[in-house]
């Protein structure tokens, strides 16, 4: 098999493939391992945080709760890189600290990378497939393509072409003093805006629907907290405008810019006068041929449809990692999505996948360990309260117990929930961490009996302890009907 992509997430899926003993070969257009975070954040530091002093003893599994930019290994000594880098100035790691932990997590586990190999085309080969790529042909039964959204996209707006994307914005200082009319309102927006404050004379930020914050969603959508200071500008009147608008159209003045547009509260047309522009409109997938291939995706984004085994809804045998398995959506239980599209999100999923693909193609079925009938109850209390991949990916992926009649109770370990509230299969039960709009998180428990699945909310927790004698009560009724 063939991974295509260096970035944290094909590295972290040939490493728990090679852990499974799937031979496999990767391959990456990059001269070195980074991925995209050799460019980006534009403003240096990231948005996903790394606590150094946390509840549970660094470079253990419990840890990585607490750590979402470190890969992750199955052995403790290359657990936690990414704090081991960090300066202390910042529980945000710098761009330049996280290219240095995915290099030095792809250096000390060994990984082999064939870079600068870049895949130019994709045809079937039976049934596999063949990959054209700048060194040769490779083919392959199963191809994983790891890839991040790199290419810069803008939507169909007269006059768009000629202004910058936020993948071309210039250094900080060349914007000092000037007009700066940012075409978006979503994180990369508002990243700029907040990096220009010392710079800009006046920021105006515009986009059709209204600014969401994550401190109002009680969820990642949104801005996120660390960028929120241009809406604080903005709502206290400083120098920063954010409006609800349509872009009609941008076009060249002189040195400057003319933007036209439309309020969305029917306000009726603006038109901006303004030194700069900069299109902070989103980014897709390089998915070079697929589409010709078959390969369904969606939304602005054009992410690829995935079953939730992160397997091409449309083409079989090809599958994605890293933050492509966005397309894979899960349950989105009370509209809250997965994380997938960051790494303490899709880590998760490629260990998921490697087990996956070791089972479907090449016969190789990693040990489950089993647990006797009076350790369940403490055992699921336990990962709902600390297990990182439960924590990261909310009524994304679940702890399994299967209720076998030759081995009795399996560990059938981290499932994605829909495999198991969707499937079939024998007596079990999942255990995930789930929030709401109202910024609750609580366990749920769902129990499978004759392939009827019930549902299960537990009660939720200040302390976000789930081990108190209520859950250990509410819980014990729950797995009751399983022998």
């Amino acid at each position: 098999m063939v991974v295509v992509g260096s970035g944290p997430g094909g590295l972290q899926l040939s490493y728990a493939l090679r852990y499974f003993g799937v031979p496999h070969a990767v391959i990456s257009a990059d001269p070195a391992p980074g991925g995209m975070f050799r460019r980006w954040p534009f403003f240096q530091r990231l948005l996903s945080w790394t606590k150094p002093f946390a509840p549970f003893e660094r470079g253990t599994r419990f840890y990585e709760r607490y750590d979402w930019n470190s890969l992750i290994p199955d052995d403790d000594q290359h657990r936690a890189i990414q704090p081991r880098l960090m300066d202390g100035t910042s529980y945000f790691p710098s761009r330049a600290e996280m290219e240095q932990n995915i290099a030095t997590f792809a250096r000390e586990t060994g990984i082999r990378v064939r870079y600068g190999c870049r895949w130019t085309g994709t045809a079937r080969d039976g049934e596999g497939f063949r990959l054209r790529t700048s060194a040769g042909e490779y083919r392959a039964r199963v191809v994983v393509f790891a890839f991040g959204l790199a290419e810069p996209w803008k939507p169909e707006i007269p006059g768009i072409e000629h202004v910058p994307h936020y993948a071309d914005t210039r250094a900080p200082e060349t914007y000092a003093g000037k007009r700066v009319f940012i075409i978006g309102k979503e994180t990369s927006a508002f990243e700029l805006a907040n990096g220009f404050l010392p710079w800009a004379r006046q920021i105006v930020l515009a986009s059709p629907r209204p600014t969401q914050l994550s401190v109002v969603t009680n969820s990642l959508v949104g801005v996120r907290a660390r960028y929120v200071q241009p809406y604080e500008d903005h709502i206290l009147g400083g120098g920063v405008v954010i409006m609800n608008a349509s872009i009609d159209e941008v076009a060249r003045t002189g040195s400057g810019f003319r933007v036209r547009t439309t309020r969305s509260d029917g306000g009726g047309t603006l038109v901006f006068e303004t030194e700069d522009v900069i299109a902070t409109t989103g980014f897709q997938p390089p998915l070079g041929d697929l589409p010709e291939l078959g390969v369904v995706s969606s939304g602005r984004e054009k992410i690829p449809s995935q079953t939730p085994l992160f397997e091409s809804i449309s083409v079989p045998h090809l599958y994605f990692a890293g933050t492509a398995t966005r397309g894979a959506p899960g349950l989105k239980k009370n509209g809250i999505p997965s994380s997938s599209g960051a790494v303490h999100g899709h880590r998760y999923n490629a260990r998921i996948l490697a087990r996956h693909i070791a089972r479907t193609y090449f016969g190789i079925d990693p040990a489950r360990p089993t647990l006797k009938r009076d350790e369940v109850l403490g055992y699921l209390l336990s990962e709902l309260s600390r297990a990182p991949e439960l924590w990261h990916q909310k009524s994304y992926l679940a702890r399994s117990l299967l209720w076998d009649s030759a081995r009795g109770i399996i560990d059938d370990g981290i499932v994605p929930l829909q495999l198991f509230v969707d499937g079939d299969g024998p007596d079990g039960v999942a255990v995930a961490v789930e929030a709401n709009p109202k910024a609750e998180i609580y366990p749920a428990v769902y129990v499978r009996k004759n392939n009827v699945v019930t549902e299960h909310l537990l009660p939720t927790n200040p302390l976000l302890d789930f081990e108190t004698a209520e859950h250990r009560s509410q819980l014990t009724s729950v797995l009751a009907p399983l022998p």
